[in-house]
């Protein structure tokens, strides 16, 4: 998309040699070839127009010499330019120049020189010979010449605008983007600085500078929306508001704003542009397409599945009706509905989506692609949420496999898959595995985003929990206060993710019988949780928890069950009365009265745990027998036969139940005489 530039925009004079009149008539020839796609024909003319000048002729496009069988190695790069069947308005000079014999105007020698060798890099471009494209602008930016002593033409300017232009395309094609900006904000100042009117020069600049910046870093990227809000009021003021260049401005506008996550205005944005695309493109359109699922990304972003779904499908229906069935695009938006599919839980159809996105992708695409890979990770994930981990696995491997086949050997996606494939053996027990595959992520953390990233914090406590669950407690602690430092360096030291390594910590201090530390630790972590989350969140329950674990081991049997009551409470407000967390703190202060000898306090706390279970839908039957195993022996404390034999009975009938062995009831008591003489409740009993 381009604004109406005139593809003739030379005119000759009189007294020019016959040499470069033939040059100019040979050059016109060619830009009628290259139009009707002769492109041999094309290439001989140029050629030709060339021996007619001083220019040095570039090598022709290496598709005219079939004994040349060099060709360049592609490269394992990140970044995978934008294809061009989708308008951002880099390619604002799609177009060979010719040049206007009928008027007798002033022409430089250099611009008709120019002029060829411009027109020799837009034959190179569309037989893809991109470095030999390249090097034919670079080559005409040479022969035009611009300065002080050279009186300037619109032609003049507009050629050299053109040049930049095409330039700074292939540059961002191949991912030089600070190289594309320089040569794009060159192109600017030209059209800015010109005594003739090049305004929709000046918007076109601005727009490929404002997708420049958008590709870019964080850092850098600030000043996209400024420019291209700026192009777009010169668009609006020279073609109107209902203009496909408008239109592509609005696009990127809205990309914008996704990136910034102004996910209403990025709606409103596309929703206007999609609008001219389908007024002035029609609703077949690959651009109007664009936009579309543009606007779906969005609404999937802010969890609209729905409207989501609707805007992929449309796309993926126009997708297939302008580029057939089996493209790329088509397997990427197999890939966008079966992930809504699988965030709606409705595994079936996500995988039959995954399945056939995977196959369009592999048929096109080839087996070696990021974006196979990205569908082998997306289906590997589903696999692991229904606890397929066999199949998992296998599809995480063959994602890594053809991610360091075409990825950097640095790149964070390898990171992330073996992340997965170490989680899925930590799952299955195979915890020599795990940690050889956590500390290669790790490794390539270290190399691509240095010792001290919060990325390598995640996996040095992936690193850790393996070596707490293999009871190494001294590597784990070594690994988890690694992460600490790292966490506290990046963070703070008032952050969630400091306040989970600190409770981590706590874990091992205890598991190694360092109690007073581990309190510290816990403690510690709490206060955090507790500032950045209130007091009545399920994470700052989980710590009080732990905290009275602490005081249980340590004998202080008040502070212990002064700190499972706080952590019931918080349960109750956070997770609410029925949650199996709070099932299980009843059962830790009911057997703390049980050991402390209140038994009527006991009996209370099992009783409301006992009603949670049963009435729960999905009955555990092992779970309330445990329960009333421990209701049955308060009750033989107690001296209470016959509501010790029934609730025994109970027990046993739920036990076989679930098909274990009766051996699973336990029936003990304690000291009852040690007991009576603290607790006069008990001494009938005795």
């Amino acid at each position: 998309s381009e604004p109406s530039y005139a593809q003739s925009v030379f005119s000759s004079t009189a007294s020019l040699p016959k040499l470069l009149d033939i040059a100019i008539r040979l050059n016109n020839v060619g830009v009628a070839c290259v139009q009707s796609s002769e492109y041999i024909d094309a290439e001989q003319c140029f050629q030709r127009a060339l021996d007619k000048t001083n220019v040095r002729s570039p090598a022709a496009p290496s598709k005219f010499h079939p004994s040349d069988t060099t060709v360049s190695k592609p490269k394992t790069a990140l970044y995978v330019f934008q294809r061009e069947e989708y308008d951002e308005g880099m390619g604002a000079f799609p177009h060979p120049i010719s040049i206007d014999i009928s008027n007798k105007t002033d022409l430089n020698e250099s611009d008709i020189e120019a002029t060829i060798l411009y027109n020799i890099g837009q034959l190179c471009i569309r037989l893809g010979e991109n470095e030999e494209a390249l090097e034919s602008f670079c080559l005409a930016l040479k022969y035009l010449k611009w300065n002080n002593s050279t009186r300037q033409t619109y032609a003049h300017d507009l050629i050299a605008i053109a040049i930049l232009h095409n330039i700074g395309h292939l540059q961002y094609r191949t991912g030089m983007y600070d190289d594309a900006v320089r040569t794009f904000s060159r192109a600017l100042q030209i059209a800015k600085s010109s005594t003739f009117k090049l305004d929709l020069e000046v918007a076109a600049s601005l727009n490929c500078l404002g997708v420049l910046y958008f590709h870019q870093p964080k850092n850098k990227s600030g000043n996209s929306m400024d420019v291209l809000i700026e192009a777009l009021a010169i668009r609006r003021a020279f073609l109107g508001s209902d203009h496909k260049d408008v239109a592509t401005v609005l696009n990127n506008i809205g990309r914008v704003h996704y990136m910034k996550g102004e996910f209403v205005m990025a709606l409103a944005t596309y929703h206007e542009a999609v609008r001219i695309r389908r007024l002035l493109l029609g609703d077949d359109h690959l651009d109007v397409g664009a936009t579309v699922y543009n606007t779906g990304q969005t609404h999937h972003q802010i969890g609209d599945l729905e409207k989501a779904m609707d805007c992929y499908k449309e796309f993926w229906r126009i997708a297939s009706l302008q580029l057939g069935n089996e493209h790329r695009d088509v397997a990427i938006m197999l890939k966008c509905m079966a992930q809504i599919y699988h965030e709606q839980k409705k595994y079936d159809q996500a995988l039959k989506l995954y399945k056939e996105a995977l196959r369009v992708g592999k048929s096109v695409l080839g087996v070696k692609h990021p974006d196979v890979a990205s569908i082998l990770n997306k289906l590997g994930n589903l696999y692991y949420e229904r606890g397929d981990f066999d199949s998992a696995i296998v599809v995480y491997k063959e994602g890594l496999d053809v991610e360091r086949a075409v990825l950097e050997p640095i790149h964070p996606n390898i990171t992330v898959t073996l992340t997965n494939i170490g989680q899925i053996y930590k799952l299955r027990g195979e915890y020599h595995r795990a940690l050889v595959t956590y500390k290669e992520a790790v490794s390539i953390q270290r190399r691509s985003l240095g010792n001290s990233h919060p990325n390598v914090s995640t996996t040095l406590s992936n690193i850790a929990l393996i070596y707490y669950q293999r009871g190494n407690y001294s590597k784990a602690l070594d690994s988890y206060q690694e992460a600490l430092h790292l966490r506290r360096d990046a963070f703070g030291d008032d952050h969630l993710q400091v306040a989970s390594t600190l409770n981590s910590i706590g874990l091992v201090l205890f598991k190694i019988g360092l109690n007073d530390l581990a309190l510290q630790s816990f403690t510690e972590g709490v206060r955090i949780r507790r500032r950045l989350l209130g007091n009545n969140h399920r994470d700052v329950a989980i710590v009080l928890y732990n905290i009275a674990t602490i005081h249980l081991e340590e004998g202080d049997d008040d502070e212990a069950l002064k700190y499972y009551r706080e952590t019931l409470k918080v349960e109750r407000a956070a997770l609410g009365d029925d949650h199996h967390d709070v099932v299980m703190t009843l059962q830790n202060v009911a057997q703390l009265h049980h050991q402390r000898g209140e038994l009527e306090d006991a009996l209370l706390y099992f009783y409301e745990a006992l009603d949670i279970l049963q009435s729960n839908m999905e009955h555990d039957d092992m779970a309330i027998a445990q329960i009333l195993n421990h209701i049955g022996n308060v009750y033989l404390q107690r001296g209470d036969t016959n509501q010790m034999i029934n609730v025994f009975a109970n027990a046993l009938r739920l036990i076989r139940r679930a098909g274990h062995n009766e051996s699973e009831l336990v029936i003990s008591g304690f000291n009852f005489y040690g007991i009576s003489k603290l607790h006069p409740e008990n001494a009938a009993a005795a």
